[in-house]
């Protein structure tokens, strides 16, 4: 049987991170954003620390793990995006480690020279070694006043339909590859590009049912927060096995769903929703499923 290691606290795992930049001439500032800059976001043992070290030169610290290993410990498990040929780096000249240590702590470590700006992600200055820096370090924000970043961002009536239009589209597709015993594919159509569609429209739900001020969270995954409970029960059952009886279900519940969740968004923000897209998606699913 594995050794179950005792996981770190926050403060050693705080006391860890300001240790190592403490330690390195080369680091200027350091910063963390994520959940742990969102006083709204639950507080949990899995929560990542997302870590920035502003540096004057990046290039000691690229696809380095003597020093990884040196200042942090070896990790369990580590990603290194900008090492990847798998997805394309994002080559911004950041260089990031993603580490899952053996205790269970994960940090997201992104290693950058460029300054931290206004408009970025919300966070929480945690060490800035010289006073005055480009980039005004001395007013990071902190977290306290920084939520509205998160906030579900009210949509235009344009930005509406095309949620709607795309809905609609790529319901097609998954029609087709349950019609054509194509299971990767109905599956990928339904759960991505069909699924972002109704993720995003209730979090507008969300959004309009709190006047714009509230985080439906990454994916909605704060739905059961906010969503009216009979409506999680809905979205819930959107959500399917290989079984293609239990998968068409699933369909005609998102379909269902999507178009309560689009009315209410319509009526709340003084949208117009397109009744004659539902009726003709609705008419060819049932054609295909009749064939």
């Amino acid at each position: 049987m594995r050794e179950c290691i005792k996981q770190r606290s926050t403060e050693e795992m705080m006391e860890l991170i300001l240790r190592v930049a403490a330690g390195e001439e080369n680091v200027r500032a350091v910063w963390m954003s994520g959940s742990r800059a969102n006083p709204d976001a639950p507080v949990d043992p899995w929560q990542d620390y997302d870590i920035v070290f502003q540096v004057r030169d990046v290039k000691p610290y690229w696809d380095n793990d003597a020093w990884i290993e040196e200042r942090f410990g070896k990790p369990a498990l580590m990603q290194k995006p900008e090492s990847m040929s798998l997805t394309p780096p994002d080559g911004d000249g950041n260089f990031v480690y993603l580490m899952l240590f053996p205790d269970g702590n994960r940090i997201d470590l992104c290693i950058t020279e460029k300054p931290y700006e206004e408009s970025d992600e919300p966070a929480i200055l945690l060490l800035n070694k010289e006073e005055g820096l480009a980039g005004g370090f001395g007013s990071l924000p902190r977290a306290a006043g920084t939520k509205a970043y998160w906030y579900v961002k009210k949509p235009t009536q344009k930005l509406f339909s095309d949620c709607c239009n795309e809905f609609h589209w790529c319901m097609n597709n998954v029609a087709k590859g349950i019609a054509r015993d194509e299971l990767s594919y109905a599956m990928k159509q339904f759960n991505e590009y069909v699924r972002d569609m109704l993720v995003q429209m209730l979090k507008w739900y969300v959004g309009a049912d709190h006047d714009f001020s509230v985080s439906a969270g990454k994916e909605g995954k704060y739905f059961k927060r906010y969503l009216p409970g009979d409506l999680y029960e809905r979205f819930r059952k959107t959500y399917s096995d290989a079984d293609y009886e239990h998968l068409w279900a699933a369909v005609m519940e998102m379909l269902s769903l999507f178009e309560t969740a689009a009315k209410h968004v319509a009526v709340s923000l003084g949208f117009v929703y397109n009744e004659e897209e539902r009726k003709a998606i609705e008419g060819y699913i049932e054609r295909v499923r009749k064939s």
